[in-house]
């Protein structure tokens, strides 16, 4: 089926949007949608950085005036001064691992198999971490330590691994560390602001040849629907972590791993390219 650019941009956005934040890996979700929609060359790949970029927008406009007190505050409140301190030594881990080892772990782990079973595995990571008992040490972000965040960096950073999920990593790391749903859920969005910031900035530069006027609309489209997607999704996930657990997301990850390996086996989709 010969899709039309601006509904492939369309689909691409809604996807990047609703699957970023969950625990379900939106790279996953994207080169399933990406293949089948036949844009997955590198202008399309190019197309994916910049809806990332939009999704992440989301986050700064839910919390914005949360954002605001913090940047506000710096200069005198040691509450604001310790969540920038908690952002950025948990951003570290992940941005120095993936630069000593990105390139290595996009040419070897980038094949069905290891997409897969990173899919599954981390479902079982989940269903593990739901069953053990909670104990609640950390109810609120303001509350983290510079250790905990650093644990958290450290979870974060097994997304490097294809398949894993960025916010997966981050908030089940988070309710191992003794955060509540609710902290581990909003820290896991506001470390992917510089996350998300950073990568996007990396690859768009690396990638600035395949930057044209005639791919605007393409941009457009697929940012606002990124953003609105994953401003409804981020909404939605604050709700349901009030009252439900993870496992549901265990279980589709599971499934999600047995279409990621037939969709292989069928030719359908090439998962050995980022």
């Amino acid at each position: 089926m010969d899709f039309h650019p601006l509904l492939q941009a369309l689909i691409l956005g809604l996807v990047e949007g609703f699957t970023e934040f969950l625990p379900v890996s939106s790279t996953g979700h994207l080169i399933l949608a990406g293949d089948l929609l036949k844009f997955n060359d590198e202008r399309g790949k190019l197309f994916l950085i910049v809806i990332q970029a939009a999704a992440m927008l989301a986050i700064c406009w839910e919390y914005r005036a949360r954002f605001g007190r913090v940047f506000a505050g710096l200069g005198s409140d040691p509450v604001a001064r310790r969540f920038v301190l908690n952002i950025g030594i948990a951003f570290l881990p992940l941005a120095v691992l993936g630069l000593i080892f990105g390139k290595l772990i996009k040419a070897t782990l980038f094949n069905p198999v290891a997409v897969a079973s990173a899919f599954i595995v981390g479902a079982f990571i989940i269903l593990w971490a739901e069953k053990r008992e909670h104990v609640v040490r950390v109810e609120d972000v303001d509350q983290l330590t510079p250790g905990d965040a650093l644990k958290l960096g450290l979870a974060q950073a097994c997304a490097l691994i294809p398949g894993t999920s960025r916010s997966g990593a981050t908030i089940i790391g988070g309710l191992l560390f003794g955060l509540s749903r609710k902290a581990a859920t909003e820290f896991s969005f506001f470390l992917a602001v510089p996350t998300l910031m950073a990568a996007s900035a990396y690859q768009a530069w690396k990638e600035r040849h395949l930057l044209v006027a005639d791919d605007l609309g393409l941009w457009a489209v697929g940012c606002i629907a990124s953003f609105i997607s994953a401003f409804l999704c981020v909404r939605w996930l604050l709700r349901f972590v009030s009252t439900h657990d993870f496992t549901i997301f265990a279980w589709y990850r599971i499934a999600f791993g047995i279409v990621v390996l037939a969709t292989w086996q069928m030719g359908v989709v090439d998962w050995s390219s980022p």
